[in-house]
């Protein structure tokens, strides 16, 4: 049986370069396109290998339909799911939303067209979003990534309310009562569970909602920075921030430094998402962790499932975030042991 090496080999070009002519996920040159078609008729790839994937009605790829250029916590679930996909013999076909609902809807019509086995998403949109309604109405067995929207799909995601409601109740804990919260993208289910949650945590701790602590950063840097400044500027500023997602949490600290401000010694500062190398910021981040590898195997596992038995009934899964307690937040630095690990109750003196 003719392979994707045996065609590339014919055509004097490299096996990535025969993927996006048959699949169409990048623009090849006129000619070059026209070789490794050449090459595909000269091998019988078409019939042995393409034409098998109609009979079987099986092409072995998943779409991915999520917003991985602008948003680099997506980068890492993209990565997990793609090592996921490839440990079960299955291909990933990536497309970038950009968190428009437009082009998202234009992505998984795309995808489903290009016959792929099943779909995941990190949808923009709300539970009756077009998207949804035509992977539902076609039946296209799909997967919602990180943003749980709607109940009639699988679905795995973070619990955002309870984690969001503990880092505002750990900075009331800390004496402050001016705290503020930079929001994600308004309409996103998990901008909307965090908000929830920072007003629970409020509650908890006995603490009045002033709605003018509550400012959008948009999910990105750029508007992040903004609100920061919008809430310094106020008559009785915050005292303390809780930042919705890593991107956003950039933007503040950037907004902080160009202030003048500092953490946290001036103000205390928590966020949802961590960092790569957070660990390493100064000051250290106290962040809420995601487990991001898991979120990624587990939908692409999830999406398997649904493929191999289409009735099942559908899924919700909230996999718990870590809570990574460190500097940020005005509390001390806790009491390393030699091994470099934060001293446990059985090492205390």
């Amino acid at each position: 049986m003719a392979t994707m090496a045996d065609v590339a080999r014919v055509a004097g070009v490299s096996v990535s370069t025969v993927s996006h002519v048959i699949n169409g996920t990048r623009f090849v040159k006129e000619e070059t396109r026209q070789v490794v078609m050449d090459a595909i008729h000269a091998t019988g790839y078409t019939h042995n290998t393409i034409a098998k994937s109609l009979v079987s009605g099986s092409t072995n790829t998943i779409g991915l339909a999520i917003s991985a250029i602008t948003n680099f916590y997506f980068a890492d679930i993209v990565s997990a799911i793609e090592t996921e996909a490839g440990k079960a013999g299955y291909t990933l076909l990536l497309a970038d939303t950009h968190d428009d609902p437009g082009a998202e809807l234009a992505v998984v019509e795309a995808l489903h067209q290009r016959r792929v086995d099943g779909v995941l998403l990190a949808t923009s949109g709300g539970p009756r979003g077009r998207p949804l309604g035509y992977l539902a109405e076609l039946g296209v067995p799909a997967v919602l990534v990180d943003r749980c929207a709607s109940d009639r799909f699988d679905q795995v995601g973070v619990a955002n309310v309870e984690p969001t409601a503990l880092l505002t109740a750990h900075l009331a804990g800390l004496g402050h009562e001016r705290i503020a919260m930079i929001s994600g993208r308004t309409g996103l289910r998990t901008s909307d569970e965090r908000a929830e949650g920072y007003r629970a945590g409020l509650a908890r701790a006995g603490l009045d909602l002033d709605e003018r602590l509550t400012v959008s950063g948009w999910s990105n840097a750029e508007d992040a920075d903004t609100a920061v400044g919008r809430l310094l500027a106020l008559a009785d500023p915050p005292t303390a921030f809780v930042v919705a997602n890593n991107h956003m949490t950039i933007g503040a600290m950037r907004a902080f430094g160009r202030l003048g401000v500092r953490v946290p010694e001036d103000v205390a500062l928590v966020s949802f998402d961590d960092f790569e190398w957070a660990e390493h910021f100064r000051p250290r981040l106290t962040t809420m962790a995601q487990p991001i590898h898991e979120i990624g195997a587990r939908a692409v596992r999830m999406l398997l499932d649904r493929i191999g038995d289409p009735r099942r009934t559908p899924e919700t899964v909230r996999l718990d975030p870590t809570f990574r307690h460190r500097e940020s937040c005005g509390c001390p630095p806790e009491p390393v042991s030699r091994r470099g690990r934060p001293i446990g109750d059985d090492e205390r003196p």
